[in-house]
């Protein structure tokens, strides 16, 4: 099978890794996405070689990281769970504009770009709504709840203002 290989250096990060990003293009009826050690290749079919492939590119980047967060934000969901020892009603993974993460009335809403930042840092963000959930609004409760299951929670809220998202 003949594959073309174009270079594009976007680097793409999973859980605060940076993954090469490979674009190949092959005699195939439909892209796809292989996620590998340190690399991410997507194949296109060989006829899209002459035209603009951003957003075919997105949208399975987009697919992708849906995919990681239904499967790595339940552990982490769990992790929080037995630490708090209660859970929201629901939980919806969805895009949101500007934000990582929201509550509203009783279910956590999570972007699934989420899964760019390290693991220590989704943790925060899901300890931090999962406290919102029980104490409701951002007073010294909230914060002494926060501080009493994530003694150094300073350090990622600093951390995240670093971050342009």
């Amino acid at each position: 099978m003949k594959r073309v290989k174009e270079n594009i250096s976007k680097q793409v990060k999973i859980f605060g890794v940076n993954y090469e990003l490979k674009i190949l293009y092959r005699y195939i009826r439909k892209p796809n996405l292989k996620l590998k050690t340190k690399e991410i290749e997507i194949s296109l079919p060989y006829k899209y070689r002459k035209i603009d492939n951003s957003i075919i590119i997105d949208i399975l980047l987009e697919k992708m990281y849906n995919e990681i967060a239904k499967k790595e934000l339940e552990i982490i969901m769990e992790k929080v769970r037995t630490t708090l020892k209660f859970a929201p009603e629901d939980l919806k993974i969805m895009k949101l504009d500007k934000r990582l993460a929201k509550c509203l009335a009783g279910r956590l809403i999570i972007n699934p770009d989420i899964v760019k930042y390290r693991r220590e840092i989704v943790e925060y963000i899901i300890f931090y709504e999962f406290c919102l959930l029980k104490v409701k609004r951002h007073g010294k409760k909230f914060y002494e709840v926060l501080r009493q299951y994530m003694p150094n929670y300073e350090n990622f809220e600093y951390e995240l203002v670093g971050i342009q998202y």
